[in-house]
């Protein structure tokens, strides 16, 4: 029976991506991004290619109580999700000093806040439904802090930390709960963010979104509470708890410089 997937940040990036991704195992959609013209695009795409069902929802996710508002329309719509994927996310390149306050709390406010309120609206449903799965799409971030991108880091090791406690919580209710952890991945976040000019991805070749999402669905599949893409960013995550806190934060740094 197809299931019907919630995927946030839905129309660029890894979320477009796990869009089709869903579509090609015939599950149906429920996609939310701010932009209605890629939303329609994207929902013509999906149902001319894949023959599945993809509704659109307009909705800037940073705004007070948008899960919610999302949440009860989608109850008025007598839709049922099996599947919720908290994608939408946002970044900003820049020392903490010199950032403006009104970035950094949109960024706390949709990586932190909107993904949980969405967590505690469906993570309830899914216990009464029998089951269900969610991915929390967090970042290789999550596993040290980074200096040139510090509310950005702190806010995917709190997605991170946040979604194996619920993982455990909720596992033998059967509900599974997935972070996805990749690294950089070729898509607009790096411009969005303003860091093309980092050294984590300029000369880079990096992996491409649909790589991510590929991998992503099949860990959350599998029920994997965490999922970091690639065997150099697994080996990288796994090497910080083994390494100096100081000397952690040294080589962020260093990465994140930016090159001439």
């Amino acid at each position: 029976m197809n299931k019907t997937v919630l995927i946030t940040g839905a129309s660029g990036g890894i979320g477009l991506e796990l869009a089709k991704e869903f579509a090609a195992y015939r599950d149906d959609l429920i996609l939310v991004a701010r932009s209605m013209d890629k939303l329609k695009q994207l929902q013509t795409k999906i149902e001319n290619d894949y023959k599945v069902k993809a509704h659109i929802i307009e909705k800037d996710l940073s705004g007070p109580d948008a899960p919610l508002e999302v949440y009860e329309y989608i109850k008025k719509e007598g839709w049922q999700v099996d599947y919720l994927i908290n994608n939408a996310g946002i970044g900003k390149f820049g020392q903490f000093v010199d950032n403006e306050w009104a970035s950094e709390c949109q960024m706390i406010d949709l990586n932190i806040k909107t993904l949980t309120q969405f967590c505690k609206l469906y993570v309830r449903d899914m216990v009464e439904q029998g089951g269900g799965k969610i991915m929390n799409v967090a970042s290789t971030a999550a596993f040290m802090p980074g200096p040139a991108m510090a509310v950005y880091f702190a806010t995917k090791a709190y997605v991170l930390h946040f979604s194996e406690a619920l993982h455990d919580e909720v596992k033998k209710k059967g509900v599974t709960v997935t972070a996805l952890c990749p690294g950089a991945t070729e898509s607009g976040f790096f411009k969005a963010a303003t860091m093309e000019e980092s050294g984590l991805v300029k000369g880079k070749k990096l992996p491409t979104s649909k790589e991510v999402a590929k991998y992503g669905y099949k860990a959350m599949m599998l029920g994997k509470p965490v999922a970091i893409h690639g065997l150099k960013n697994y080996i990288l995550a796994n090497s910080v708890r083994f390494t100096p806190r100081s000397l952690v934060v040294k080589v962020v740094r260093s990465m994140q410089k930016v090159k001439n």
